[in-house]
This record gives structure tokens, C-alpha cells and sequence, in this order.
């Protein structure tokens, strides 16, 4: 197996430096020449103070302004990151090893890093704030999504535990607070075929041979609200939230189903009422069985005033 290369820059604020490999073929000049080429959003004057500053470095360190352009080499540097609003939620750690890190991530904070959501996601938080440079999340959970998410400690072990949730050998429990409807015969398994067209918010559900099942069961009602257990045997995008809306009770807080709205990133306010509640699988390692459960309760269900018409 090849080994990958370590990267001659240290991580920063958690995170890997940019890597771009060189093209064989090309008619720049300096190695600057193609920087400007090869990164379009960047201002040139931006990629001059980098290379003033030592900040863009090959395998021997940093590059000169008026280096060279070396086909087949590669370069790193450490992207400029975007303002981002904080997240005023605490991150609570549930369980930790030394292979194992499973915490429950509040609402609003993304799993990893993408787009306009860098410092502020639950891996990069953990990295600085555990001291845990090489941390990496075995699976995920939509930003607006709170609840259980286990991340892997040791680099060893990403295979094993990975392999769990892509085979779906872990069984995942959730709690929903939705509508309750008595005419809604409940539990029930809801199979759909749910696609998720690139560049579009919102996925849908549409005809042909289901890709999604979800057992849905009513835990308890009262006050017109219910709360409910989901299963999910598939992982389809947004399959929790089209299977209720599909029931015709939607998640209370879902801004995309049934209706897609705006909602602007810094406003906390009314969270998806979806928490990850539970994992449970044989561990890879030891043969053992483990059940992790959450530590965290659906605001919706606790105080039902504050959430009354909407």
C-alpha cells in the first residue's frame, strides 16, 4: 500500500494545509505564474504576501517569490478560512478511549468542515479542543441534526469503524417531535425512493423501487405534539424528514419540508426537533457489544409554550 505523504506544513486551527500537485505539462514561468492561473478566487496580491511570508512551501520548505516552476512537484499552504458565527453550544463527550471518541453535538453545528462552515463544525472544535490532531469522524449528521456522532481516536482503527456504518452494521435510534394525528396507525415501516439532485437544497421523493426505509413508532402524545422513534435502515439525505413530512407530520423546525425557507445562518432560534438518540454495534476490535445513548432532550417536548404555533 502506498503511504501517503506527510504534508510539511503543521495543521492549523485542526486542520491539513492545501496540497496541489504540479502539472507535468504547462508553460508557466515561476511557480506564481501558475498559482494565479490555478486559483482564480485568490487575489494575485494575496498569493505575493504568502510567498513573502514563507507561507507556501514544498517538500524542502518554503518556496521564493520567483521560484521556479517544478512539473510533477507539489506545494502546500494553509487556505484563508471565511468568518464564520460562533456556535453558542457546548460539544458533551459521552465516551472516550483510545481508539473511540463519541460525543452529542447540539444543533446547528456541522460534523466537518464544507463550504461556510470551517472552524465552527464538530471536528475541527474537537481537534483544538482535545488536543487531538488526528481525529476523524466515522460518520455524520446534518448540521441542523443534534445527537450522538463517533469519531475515530486512533488512525489505526478508521478502517474498522468506518467499515461499520458504510456496511450499515450499526444500529441507529432517533427521537422526532412532530404533529400527532389519531387516524396515523402507527408503528409503521415507510419504504420510498428519495433522490438528491447536486446544487439542490432540498431532496424529494419520486417514483420507483424504494432506496429508504424507516420503522416510525409513536413513544408518547399530548398537547397536539408527538414524540417518536425512528430507525432508519437506509441513510438516504434527508430521509427522516421526508418519511414524517411523507405521514403528513413533519418534524417541528424542518425549514425544507414541507416548505423550503431561508433561514439565516446565525439565527439559533427553533431547532429541528431530531436528535440521534442512540448507537448500538458489535465493536470491530473486541468483539464486544456497545450501546452509546444520548445525554441531550428535544426543547419541542419540554417546553411545548415556547414552541406553540409554530
Amino acid at each position: 500500500m502506498r503511504r501517503r505523504q506527510q504534508p510539511p506544513l503543521p495543521k492549523r486551527f485542526g486542520l491539513d494545509p492545501a496540497r496541489l500537485r504540479l502539472p507535468e505539462t504547462g508553460e508557466w514561468a515561476t511557480l506564481r505564474d501558475h498559482l494565479v492561473e490555478r486559483l482564480p478566487r485568490v487575489d494575485p496580491a494575496r498569493i505575493d504576501q504568502l510567498l513573502r511570508e514563507g507561507a507556501i512551501v514544498d517538500m524542502d520548505g518554503p518556496v521564493a517569490p520567483d521560484a521556479a516552476y517544478v512539473p510533477g512537484g507539489a506545494v502546500w499552504f494553509h487556505r484563508d478560512l471565511p468568518d464564520e458565527t460562533p456556535v453558542p453550544f457546548e460539544i458533551t463527550v459521552v465516551h472516550r478511549d483510545d481508539d473511540l471518541l463519541v460525543v452529542d453535538k447540539p444543533h446547528f453545528l456541522a460534523t466537518i468542515p464544507r463550504g461556510q462552515h470551517i472552524r465552527q463544525t464538530a471536528l475541527v472544535r474537537l481537534r483544538e479542543e482535545l488536543g487531538l490532531p488526528d481525529l476523524v469522524p466515522a460518520h455524520r449528521l446534518d448540521r441542523v441534526t443534534a445527537g450522538l456522532v463517533l469519531f475515530i481516536v486512533n488512525p489505526a482503527r478508521r478502517g474498522a469503524y468506518q467499515t461499520m456504518f458504510h456496511r450499515r452494521t450499526v444500529r441507529k435510534e432517533y427521537e422526532a417531535i412532530a404533529p400527532y394525528d389519531p387516524a396515523l396507525t402507527l408503528p409503521r415501516t415507510v419504504r420510498s425512493r428519495i433522490v438528491k439532485e447536486k446544487h439542490v437544497l432540498a431532496a424529494m421523493e419520486v417514483d420507483g423501487e424504494p432506496n429508504a426505509e424507516t420503522e416510525v413508532d409513536l413513544l408518547e402524545h399530548r398537547d397536539g405534539l408527538g414524540r417518536y422513534r425512528l430507525r432508519p435502515h437506509t441513510g438516504r439525505t434527508h430521509q427522516l424528514r421526508l418519511h414524517m413530512n411523507g405521514l403528513g407530520i413533519p418534524i417541528l423546525g424542518d425549514d425544507f419540508y414541507p416548505t423550503l425557507t431561508d433561514k439565516p445562518v446565525d439565527d439559533f432560534t427553533r431547532p429541528l426537533q431530531l436528535l440521534a438518540a442512540t448507537l448500538e454495534f458489535t465493536d470491530p476490535i473486541s468483539g464486544e457489544p456497545r450501546r452509546f445513548d444520548t445525554t441531550r432532550t428535544l426543547s419541542a417536548w419540554h417546553d411545548y409554550a415556547g414552541w406553540a404555533g409554530g
